[in-house]
Formats: structure tokens, C-alpha cells, sequence
């Protein structure tokens, strides 16, 4: 199920607005994706501070079956990482649009919000 309440890019990821960090967003990927990938079993996110363009590799997460570019699905700055996959990565899998989410950016266009797909959108694509 793709939750109506958050945005997504065609890369597989979802954005929660607001984020936990003032004026942030909190990105992750989508349970169509961790599924894609299988076990995942090591994540490299962004340094806090890191300044990201929309559309960039920021990080990895490797899994049983491959490597996966992590894209930024909007320009701005890293604020907070989530520290807990250093030690249990599986939570992607396990709960992608919960304890498993990636990062959290302070975009610095908040107008690049408004081109990203919302569930319906996101839902079309992967059927399509």
C-alpha cells in the first residue's frame, strides 16, 4: 500500500513533510523499492551538513542482490540521518515508511515539493 499522505520520485523515494528537524523533510524509500532490492544489509546516508541537488546520488544501500543509488529528491541540506541503520539496516525492509526512513533535508526550494508525484501518481508509474 502506497500512504496518501506523503510525496514521491520516480526513484522510489517518499518525502514526509514536516521532518522531525525545524523546516526539514524526511526522506526514505518506498516498500516497492526495499522489496525490489531484497535484504538490505548496509545503508550510507549523507553527513549531517551535506549540501544536496535534486536528482544526485547522496548514498547507497546494499543489499543481498546489488547496490542502489539513494537520489535527493530535493535540493537543500542534510539536517539529521537515521543512526539507527548503522547497526540495523533491515529496517528498510521492515518498516520503510516508519523506523526505516534515510535522512532529513531542509529544502532550499520548497517549490521543488510541488513537481514530485503523489501516491496516485507514484501508484501509475510502478503498475505502468
Amino acid at each position: 500500500m502506497t500512504p496518501d499522505d506523503l510525496k514521491y520520485t520516480v526513484e522510489h523515494e517518499w518525502l514526509r513533510t514536516p521532518g522531525e528537524q525545524p523546516e526539514s523533510v524526511r526522506v526514505g524509500i518506498t516498500d516497492f523499492a526495499q522489496d525490489a532490492l531484497g535484504d538490505i544489509v548496509y545503508v550510507s546516508l549523507p553527513e549531517v551538513g551535506t549540501s544536496v541537488t535534486a536528482g544526485s546520488p547522496c548514498g547507497e544501500l546494499e543489499s543481498t542482490k546489488s547496490v542502489s543509488d539513494v537520489y535527493a529528491p530535493v535540493g537543500g541540506e542534510v539536517v539529521a540521518r537515521n543512526e539507527a541503520l548503522d547497526a540495523t539496516p533491515e529496517l528498510v525492509n521492515s518498516d520503510p515508511y516508519g523506523e526505516g526512513w534515510l535522512f532529513e533535508i531542509v529544502p532550499s526550494e520548497v517549490a521543488e515539493l510541488d513537481q514530485l508525484l503523489d501516491a496516485a501518481g507514484y501508484e501509475a508509474q510502478i503498475a505502468g
